[in-house]
């Protein structure tokens, strides 16, 4: 169970990286929707969720690499907003369960024909 104070860190980031994000210039990046915030250590490293869904699977690591170079724009932006003393270190991942999600939504609708078509 994680405390108040790791949630409450969790959702103001879950506020602040998608307004970092949208003020940088890399196109890849600038609306990047991000699912989620898991902090790990306190508040010294966290892990920030993106969709990578609107991507192929051969660009996924430059959009990493992209969101690692703005890591430091990032961290400014979260201190300036916050008035925090530190800030995480992030590593960013793309977040995979939407896909799969989405992937047994179809199969439940495909189901749901099949079942339809049978009588």
């Amino acid at each position: 169970m994680k405390s108040i104070n790791l949630q409450r860190t969790e959702s103001l980031l879950m506020e602040l990286i998608p307004e970092a994000l949208s003020t940088l210039s890399d196109e890849r990046i600038r609306s990047l929707p991000i699912t989620g915030v898991n902090c790990k250590n306190g508040k010294y490293d966290a892990i920030v969720y993106f969709d990578g869904s609107d991507f192929e699977d051969k660009e996924i690591p430059g959009v990493i690499s992209a969101l690692t170079k703005a890591s430091g724009r990032i961290k400014s932006y979260v201190l300036s907003a916050t008035g925090w003393y530190k800030c995480p270190n992030f590593k960013f991942v793309n977040d995979k369960s939407l896909e799969s999600s989405k992937s047994i939504e179809d199969l439940f609708r495909q189901i749901q024909k099949d079942k339809k078509s049978e009588s």
